[in-house]
C-alpha cells in the first residue's frame, strides 16, 4: 500500500473517532445531560468513549466532593423543588448546567463541589423522606448546605428540629456576644492615626501615656495616680460631711484637697482632649463623658459660690435672700455629683468593665427581676393591709404604708421596724419572705456565670496585651544593645586602625 493511501486511511480513522466522540456528546445532550468544562477534541479523545450502562439510566449519578452516590430518578422527582429534584425532572440542558458544577460523559455523573459528610444526610432524606440531624454537626454549616440543596428544615423530625433550633439560637447569641465583646475591646486595641497631623509624634506619645497603661512605665504610674486621686477625692467628700470636720481648719483642708484633685482631673482630661486624633469620637466616648462629669461640679461650685457671695453682699432684700437659699440647695446637689468620680475607676478596672458589660447583656433578666419584685411588693402589701388594717395601733394603715415592709421582707433584710400582729399577717409575712428567697436565688447564678465569663475574657485580653508589649520591649532592647555593641566595635576598630 502506498504512503498516500496509508495517510488517507489514518485520516479517515481519526475523523471517524472524532465523529464517534461527538456522537456520544449528542446522545448525552439528547438525554438532557450536559458536558461542562470538557473539550471533546482534547480530553475525551484520550479515553475510549462508551455509552453508559442501561442500569445507570434509572439512577441519578451524583459525585459530591469525590464521593459517589446513586439516587433513583423516581425518588428524586418526588421533591421537585430541591436541587436534585430539579436535576431529575429537568430536560433543558442549560438548566442542568446551572444546577451542577461539572458533568462526566463517560460516567454519566454530575459533580458538586460540596461537603460529602453532610450529603450523607441529604442522600438519606431522598431514600426515607426524613432529614436527620446529628448533634456533632455545625448548625451554620448544616443550614448553609441544606439551603444549597433546596431542602427545608421542616422535613426533619420535630424533636430533632427543636434541639437543632435551640442549638442554633445559642450559637447566634454566643456570636452576638463575641462581636459586642470585641467592640468593647476595640477602643483598647485601636491605634490612633497621627500621621500628617499637627504635632503628630508628640500627640501620639501623650495619647499612649494617658490611654495605654501597659505601653510604658510612666503610663502605669499615671494610671495608678489617676486611681489614687479618685479614691482620695471620694474619701475627702465623705469626710467633709463628718461633724468634726465642719470647723474652719478641717473645712479649709478639705477644700484644698478638692482643689488638688480637680486640678489633676482637669489636666488629665485636657491631655486626652489635646492628644486625641478624632475629636468627634472623643466626645462620644462614655469614659470621656465620665471624666467631664467628674470635673464639672468643682467649677460649677466655684461659680455658684461666687454668685452666692455677690447676692449676700450687695442685695439684702428678702426675695434676694430666698434666691440665695435656692442657690445653696442647688450647690448641695452639684457637690453630690462628685460621687460619679468613682466611675473613673472603670477605665483601669477590668472587674468594673466586666460588670457593666454584664448588665448591658443581661438587661432583660434584670428588668424581669425588677418586675417580679414590683409584683411581689404590690401583692403582699395589699394582702398584709387586708388582714392587719383592723388591728388597733397597726402600722399597716394603707397599702402604700405597707410597701416598705414588703420591699424589706422580699429582700430578706427584715429590719423589724414594722411587724404583723395577727396569725394571718404572720402567714402572709412568711409567704413574702419565701417568695423573696426564691426570687433572689433565680438570677444570681445566671448573672454570676456571665460575669465570670466576661471577666475571664477581658482579663485574658489584658494579659495578652501586657505580654505582647513586654516581648516587644525585649526585642527593642536587644536591638538597641546589638546596635550599641556594633558601634563600639566599629569605634575600637577605627582607633586601632
Amino acid at each position: 500500500m502506498s504512503k498516500r493511501n496509508t495517510g488517507s486511511t489514518e485520516a479517515w480513522l481519526k475523523q471517524r473517532e472524532q465523529n464517534k466522540e461527538w456522537g456520544d456528546v449528542a446522545r448525552a445532550l439528547g438525554r438532557g445531560t450536559i458536558v461542562h468544562g470538557c473539550n471533546p477534541g482534547e480530553e475525551q479523545s484520550q479515553e475510549k468513549s462508551q455509552a453508559p450502562p442501561r442500569q445507570s439510566r434509572c439512577f441519578l449519578n451524583i459525585n459530591v466532593g469525590g464521593k459517589s452516590f446513586q439516587i433513583p430518578y423516581k425518588m428524586a422527582a418526588r421533591y421537585p423543588i430541591t436541587r436534585i429534584g430539579k436535576l431529575a425532572i429537568s430536560t433543558d440542558p442549560m438548566k442542568k448546567l446551572k444546577l451542577c458544577d461539572d458533568y462526566s460523559v463517560q460516567r454519566n455523573e454530575y459533580f458538586f463541589d460540596r461537603d460529602p459528610l453532610i450529603f450523607h444526610y441529604i442522600f438519606h432524606f431522598y431514600s426515607s423522606g426524613v432529614l436527620w440531624i446529628m448533634d456533632e454537626l455545625c448548625p451554620t454549616n448544616f443550614v448553609e448546605e441544606i439551603e444549597y440543596w433546596g431542602i427545608h428544615l421542616k422535613y426533619s423530625q420535630r424533636c430533632c428540629r427543636i434541639l437543632f433550633e435551640e442549638k442554633q439560637d445559642e450559637l447566634k447569641e454566643y456570636l452576638k456576644i463575641q462581636r459586642e465583646l470585641e467592640a468593647e475591646l476595640e477602643p483598647m486595641e485601636r491605634e490612633e492615626n497621627f500621621e500628617g497631623k499637627c504635632l503628630g509624634e508628640f500627640r501620639k506619645a501623650v495619647w499612649n501615656l494617658i490611654e495605654k497603661p501597659y505601653s510604658s512605665t510612666p503610663a502605669k504610674i499615671i494610671a495608678v495616680m489617676s486611681s489614687f486621686f479618685v479614691l482620695i477625692s471620694i474619701v475627702g467628700m465623705t469626710l467633709s460631711t463628718v461633724e468634726e470636720m465642719q470647723h474652719k481648719t478641717g473645712k479649709a483642708f478639705m477644700e484644698q484637697l478638692e482643689t488638688i484633685c480637680a486640678v489633676f482631673f482637669t489636666s488629665e482630661y485636657l491631655m486626652r482632649l489635646i492628644s486625641t486624633a478624632t475629636f468627634p469620637k472623643f466626645l462620644r466616648a462614655a469614659f470621656n463623658a465620665i471624666d467631664l462629669v467628674a470635673i464639672l461640679p468643682f467649677y460649677i461650685q466655684i461659680l455658684f459660690e461666687h454668685l452666692d457671695e455677690g447676692d449676700a453682699l450687695y442685695h439684702e432684700e428678702r426675695h434676694k435672700m430666698e434666691s440665695v437659699g435656692k442657690l445653696g440647695k442647688v450647690l448641695k446637689l452639684i457637690k453630690l455629683m462628685r460621687i460619679f468620680r468613682i466611675l473613673k475607676l472603670a477605665r483601669h478596672s477590668t472587674g468594673l468593665r466586666a460588670f457593666g458589660f454584664t448588665m448591658r447583656q443581661c438587661y432583660q433578666q434584670v428588668c424581669c427581676l425588677l418586675l417580679f419584685i414590683a409584683l411581689g411588693v404590690f401583692t403582699f402589701s395589699a394582702l398584709m393591709h387586708s388582714v392587719e388594717h383592723d388591728v388597733p395601733g397597726t402600722n399597716f394603715t394603707s397599702i402604700p404604708d405597707a410597701w416598705w415592709w414588703a420591699a424589706v421582707s422580699l429582700s430578706t433584710v427584715g429590719y423589724g421596724d414594722t411587724v404583723p400582729d395577727t396569725v394571718l399577717g404572720r402567714m402572709v409575712a412568711f409567704g413574702c419572705i419565701s417568695f423573696g428567697i426564691i426570687l433572689n436565688g433565680m438570677p444570681i447564678s445566671i448573672l454570676y456565670n456571665k460575669f465570670s465569663d466576661y471577666y475571664a475574657k477581658l482579663k485574658a485580653h489584658e494579659n495578652e496585651t501586657s505580654l505582647t508589649l513586654k516581648f516587644t520591649k525585649k526585642i527593642r532592647f536587644k536591638e538597641r544593645a546589638l546596635k550599641k555593641l556594633a558601634e563600639c566595635c566599629s569605634g575600637d576598630a577605627h582607633v586601632h586602625g
